[in-house]
């Protein structure tokens, strides 16, 4: 596949080619190719094949260095500044319904796993970023999994940028248990929710990003530093070849990101919910052996035995920490979560499972979540010498094992504090828009977030729904459409404010002007 042209960053009043969609047929097809073998070096980008079409830069900066020398130069200034406010006010006004159309017809898309539709996704994805006045491009960082960069160049371009991130990719649900198709987003006319998976997570947030740029476009905003959006595959299968990749490659450290917002959780009350770090995935399986024998033997060390004492050493650990839930005394996201996957076990048959024989194999997955304020060394120790000794003849296997520190020995936390000045900001924005953030907290599963927070930096988990059951990955899954709509205004708001931030450091551009 042919190499696409690059976002630059730094560059600004020039032409800038940008990849497209456009020559793909209108109903693309599923991919289904392999992943590719993991590696630690940073990935090789690949990009559709594509027609490219230019994109003119929003800077002004040749504007403001010197007054025009004739009335000549003022006459082509004064229309080059006309088409720029006209370029800039693409993004026309649109009403609610038109915003409620959008979402649903995103949500329409069949993006589950394990065979998710990114081609259409990315293809509709394209279509509203154009219309938003937007570049684009796809990368493929790994095999038949798109990811989207678009940017809404800043005027000062050298300033950190803003990095709004959401996933394509949603988890499967079973139909029958639904009330309304779950790739429906049926609007339900008399109680105003929109049924359908990723309605929570995530696709509302990757549309109330777009639909909050085009309402700033349309009131003529223009950002002082750069705003990219990404579009990301396979964060519900873990993101290895999403983000993970992602940020190893040379396009991403290009971006010069300073800040990072990806998703949160819905929040039953009154107050939005805001993340500033998230629990680590340690997904393992405990393997037990024994000698078989005939089902009406009694004797010690069979398979079942062992691994039932492993299984009830863990759920007194369990009860343990969901107690100090119950109490009040934690939340969620500050205690070890320990919870069963399966269990696996018994010699099976074309109607079960044969009744008197003793297996000499059983196994059981665990799915354990760990804050960065817990003792990692104990609970391995646990692990080792309670939940798998090999006394009683355990293994384990890790399929996954996330550090709860960062790639510089730090836990793996975002300020939420007065000593983080984009904090402060995210704060007030949403407090300007009318709302109010709750206490932070530790978002108790993993989000790509986490991939970020690791090469040190800043990031926080934000999905703005108050008075909302939180329903990512249940069944009837829905968000209220007023709900949908508030949350636009919020990041509205958000993105104004961010969007303005300096950091106290003068860039190349305003010394230029000085």
């Amino acid at each position: 596949m042919k190499s696409g042209t690059k976002l630059n960053p730094k560059k600004k009043g020039k032409n800038i080619c940008a990849t497209s969609l456009h020559d793909r047929p209108a109903t693309p097809s599923r991919r289904h190719s392999p992943p590719p073998t993991a590696s630690p070096n940073p990935p090789q980008t690949r990009t559709h094949t594509a027609t490219r079409a230019p994109f003119i830069a929003m800077g002004t900066k040749n504007l403001r260095r010197k007054p025009p020398a004739s009335m000549a130069t003022a006459s082509t200034t004064l229309l080059l500044s006309l088409a720029l406010l006209a370029s800039a006010a693409t993004a026309s006004p649109s009403s609610d319904a038109d915003a409620i159309s959008r979402f649903q017809e995103y949500l329409r898309i069949d993006t589950a796993q394990p065979a998710p539709d990114y081609a259409a996704a990315v293809a509709f994805l394209r279509g509203q970023a154009s219309e938003a006045g937007l570049e684009a491009r796809t990368l493929e960082l790994a095999a038949g999994k798109p990811l989207l960069l678009l940017r809404w160049p800043g005027r000062r371009p050298s300033l950190p940028s803003i990095l709004l991130n959401s996933h394509t990719d949603v988890v499967p649900s079973e139909p029958q248990k639904w009330d309304h198709p779950p790739f429906s987003a049926a609007l339900d006319e008399a109680s105003g929710r929109i049924y359908a998976r990723g309605s929570q997570d995530m696709k509302c947030v990757g549309m109330q990003y777009l639909e909050a740029i085009r309402r700033l476009r349309s009131a003529g905003f223009v950002p002082d530093r750069n705003i990219y959006i990404t579009f990301v595959p396979d964060e519900e299968i873990g993101g290895h070849e999403g983000v993970e990749l992602f940020v190893l490659s040379k396009e991403f450290k290009e971006l010069n990101v300073g800040l990072v917002l990806d998703e949160g959780l819905a929040s039953p009350g009154e107050e939005y919910r805001v993340f500033y770090a998230e629990r680590s995935p340690w997904w393992l399986t405990i393997k037990a052996n024994g000698a078989p024998g005939h089902g009406a033997k009694l004797y010690d060390g069979s398979a079942m035995e062992n691994l039932m004492k492993t299984v009830e050493a863990i759920r007194r650990f369990r009860t343990s920490q969901f107690d100090l839930v119950k109490s009040g005394e934690k939340a969620e996201g500050d205690v070890v979560s320990v919870n069963f996957a399966y269990l696996k076990a018994g010699i099976p048959t074309p109607t079960g499972f044969v009744m008197n024989l003793q297996p000499s194999e059983a196994e059981v997955g665990l799915d354990i979540r760990i804050p960065p304020s817990a003792h990692v060394e104990a609970l391995q120790w646990r692990l080792v010498e309670e939940w798998a000794p090999s006394s009683r003849n355990l293994t384990f296997e890790f399929k996954q094992k996330m550090s709860v520190l960062d790639n510089f020995g730090k836990p793996a936390i975002t300020p939420a504090d007065s000593t983080n000045p984009w904090w402060l900001l995210l704060e007030e924005a949403v407090k300007s828009a009318g709302g109010k953030l709750g206490k932070p907290e530790i978002f108790p599963a993993s989000t790509d977030a986490r991939y970020f927070r690791q090469i040190g930096l800043p990031a926080f988990g934000f999905s703005p729904m108050v008075n909302t059951p939180i329903l990512l990955h249940d069944h009837n899954e829905f968000l209220h459409k007023d709900e949908y709509l508030r949350g636009i205004g919020i990041y509205q708001s958000i993105i104004k404010a961010l969007a303005t931030h300096k950091d106290g450091v003068k860039d190349d551009e305003s010394r230029a002007e000085l």
